[in-house]
């Protein structure tokens, strides 16, 4: 009579380590893309590309004007702060307060220290490549830092793709899921996209911060699988509250 239940059970094991190993399979694909990326970077490979590519994006009669109206420019500059430190400290803090509102303690507790972890090691690879910024068009917004890779990109990916990754693992509805996954994509895509726009960044740049921040999210990912189930953070789906537990009649 056991033969069902354990049957299923070793269905359901065998889709999770699946499922883990592609996750790792696929941080590693991002890890091998960004080692790719800066070995062409710091080759000279890739320099026709990014003058290319960043040309591209300037009026042909003046390399300082951005492609576009004006309003095109200002929306540039919302989506590259959507990036920078401050928001993105107000979106992990907001996320971290709807975590525990619903009950994820540990999840919550997994969302900073993948925020955290992974600010300190774009960080650490920005002051080890230290390439200099763009000097092809001027900088249509304030830079202090090193060039590669793209911080705002690495940062977006690393903070709205676990942002939405956890956030997915709290609802069990597909359709919610892909929303949260959607999301995070779109905003990260935007980020990277701004910072070669506004002239701050090569397109490598982005390119391998999004690789390296992509690969970090990934690895949150597979890290909450495997701790959610030795039962060290949450189960998927919406916790109850305190006292709203269903009651049966009778």
């Amino acid at each position: 009579m056991a033969a069902g239940p354990l049957a299923k059970l070793s269905t359901i094991w065998a889709r999770h380590e699946l499922r883990l190993g592609l996750l790792l399979a696929l941080a590693l694909l991002g890890i091998w893309a960004f080692i790719e990326i800066a070995d062409e970077v710091f080759e000279g490979e890739t320099s026709r590309f990014d003058e290319w590519l960043l040309l591209a994006m300037r009026s042909a009669a003046d390399p300082a004007d951005p492609l576009g109206p004006r309003w095109l420019e200002e929306m540039g500059r919302d989506f590259t702060a959507l990036g920078s430190l401050g928001v993105l400290m107000l979106v992990t803090l907001a996320a971290v307060g709807y975590l525990l509102l619903i009950g994820k303690r540990h999840t919550a507790a997994l969302m900073v220290a993948a925020v955290v972890g992974g600010w300190l090691v774009s960080h650490a690879l920005k002051m080890g490549f230290d390439r200099p910024r763009p000097d092809l068009v001027p900088h249509a917004t304030w830079v202090t830092t090193a060039s590669f890779p793209s911080g705002h990109s690495m940062m977006a990916a690393i903070t709205y793709l676990t942002l939405g990754v956890l956030l997915a693992r709290t609802d069990r509805r597909r359709r919610v899921k892909t929303f949260f996954l959607t999301v995070a994509l779109t905003v990260t895509m935007l980020v990277g996209l701004s910072r070669v726009y506004l002239g701050v960044h090569w397109p490598t740049d982005v390119l391998a911060g999004w690789c390296a921040g992509m690969a970090w999210a990934l690895l949150t990912w597979a890290a909450a699988g495997f701790l959610q189930r030795r039962g060290r953070i949450e189960q998927a789906g919406r916790a109850q509250e305190p006292g709203r537990a269903s009651s049966t009649s009778g």
